[in-house]
């Protein structure tokens, strides 16, 4: 018995000093980084909106779930689209340099938000959307609500609005660990150590990126994303009630490990989740398969380029026809 208590008590005792470092020390880091951009009033909040070169289109990327600083974890794909277009993160509610909302989340409010917030930092569609992961959900709502609004959509890896389930309950489960774990200084001592700073400069990222990309991922777990997380699921039953726009060029950029990796969740195979998510979005829905995890962009940003590229040079060549 004494044993276990000394285990306890140990236990205990780094869960208290890393309670301290993480409300001292990694807060101190945490809150001496400046926005990189602009911070909009949206609703009763601030949103974070950072730019990049100054083409006549504009591309607009949308963070997935689980990146706490998405204008930092962009960066080398923002400068490789730079060079020709005008580029633009929006940091949602809860992200990044963005305040937290108590506004409930859904597709609608997303959409609204995103919507606020260009507006707010001057930028006037149509857009091209560049969400990644659950974004790609908010971007097909913002399409089949504001067609006109919308140029095309290139995703990256993007969540499929032809599948729904409710969120399992163990997830609802673990969220408030999530938390403790960030209070405890676990999650910032882990992505300390975690980091794989050499790897990181190779694929493009800044000293800077890497530095508060880390001091951020201590920080990203609060109350208005354990609500977006809670509503995932919704927000993809929200969407595929809705008929996508023929209208709107749709490019799914797909990574191999999504692509290839069965997901017991699904009921069916990461190839049919794949395929009945480009049938719903008909004839004008177009894809590509490349290495990579699920945070494709990491490494893949002159390949994306690439296909955005040539993927926008079409919808051009073929508006002009139409003219």
């Amino acid at each position: 018995m004494s044993a276990i208590l000394v285990i306890i008590a140990v236990i205990v005792i780094a869960m208290v000093a890393g309670g301290v470092l993480h409300s001292t020390y990694f807060r101190h880091i945490y809150t001496q980084i400046a926005p990189y951009g602009r911070l909009v009033s949206v609703g009763t909040g601030k949103m974070h909106v950072y730019s990049t070169g100054s083409g006549e289109t504009t591309i607009v990327l949308l963070p997935g779930l689980g990146v706490g600083l998405p204008s930092a974890d962009f960066g080398p794909l923002m400068r490789s689209l730079g060079k020709k277009y005008t580029v633009v993160c929006v940091e949602y509610f809860g992200v990044g340099f963005s305040s937290p909302a108590s506004t409930p989340r859904t597709s609608d409010t997303y959409v609204e938000e995103i919507r606020s917030a260009l507006a707010g930092a001057g930028f006037k569609p149509p857009f091209v959307l560049m969400p990644h992961s659950i974004s790609s959900v908010y971007s097909e709502y913002y399409a089949e609500k504001y067609p006109a609004e919308v140029k095309a959509i290139v995703s990256l890896d993007g969540t499929s609005t032809a599948f729904y389930k409710k969120l399992p309950g163990v997830v609802n489960a673990v969220l408030p660990i999530a938390r403790i774990q960030q209070a405890s200084g676990f999650t910032a001592l882990l992505a300390s150590l975690a980091v794989n700073k050499k790897t990181l400069l190779q694929m493009g990222y800044t000293e800077k990126e890497i530095h508060d990309i880390v001091s951020f991922s201590g920080f990203s777990m609060n109350s208005t994303i354990i609500e977006q997380i809670r509503n995932s699921a919704e927000f993809i039953r929200e969407t595929m009630s809705m008929e996508y726009p023929e209208t709107v060029p749709y490019f799914k950029i797909i990574s191999k490990a999504t692509y290839e990796t069965p997901n017991k969740q699904l009921g069916t195979s990461p190839q049919e989740y794949q395929r009945n998510h480009l049938a719903r979005l008909g004839k004008n829905a177009r894809f590509e398969i490349l290495n990579g995890t699920h945070f494709i962009y990491l490494t893949n940003a002159e390949r994306i380029t690439e296909i955005t590229d040539s993927f926008l040079a079409e919808i051009d060549t073929q508006s002009s026809k139409e003219v």
